[in-house]
């Protein structure tokens, strides 16, 4: 599983030309799944991303979490998230999760990381054409990939 995390001062989803879900400051998650996530690793990943220390205190430091701001969160489920690029010009998405096995860990996902936040999570519409729009605030922009948990 591959999460971008974005910190925004707002970001919003629109399907065609309605916005579906849109947030004030909090995170923008991006998320790609492969064929075999496991429970662990969505647990995983959820408490580090509410736990992720990404926002300024008041002394300009980032110490404090999504949690600790009372922020927002929207995720937007992205397959793209596991193109292999090694060959040739045209990403390979075989290393991603089939659509329904993704539509499924994605609902697992948003269930677990509703949870844990005990806040309403916006969410785009999986496996719909979608248009993102958002101010990355710093930028701050967090790669986790739960393959990898020492990256």
């Amino acid at each position: 599983m591959r999460a971008v995390i974005q910190r925004v001062s707002k970001a919003s989803v629109k399907v065609g030309n309605q916005i579906i879900a849109s947030i004030s400051q909090g995170l923008l998650i991006l998320i790609g799944f492969e064929e075999l996530e496991t429970k662990e690793d969505f647990k995983w990943l959820t408490n580090k991303i509410i736990n992720l220390r990404i926002f300024n205190d008041t002394k300009g430091l980032m110490n404090l979490s999504v949690s600790d701001i009372d922020g927002d969160i929207l995720v937007v489920s992205q397959f793209t998230l596991h193109a292999w690029t090694k060959k040739g010009n045209r990403p390979s998405f075989a290393r991603a999760a089939p659509f329904q096995v993704s539509e499924n860990y994605y609902k697992q996902f948003i269930e677990i990381l509703q949870n844990v936040f005990h806040k309403p999570i916006a969410c785009g519409v999986f496996g719909a054409y979608m248009q993102v729009e958002l101010i990355n605030d710093g930028p701050v922009t967090i790669i986790i990939d739960t393959k990898n948990k020492n990256f």
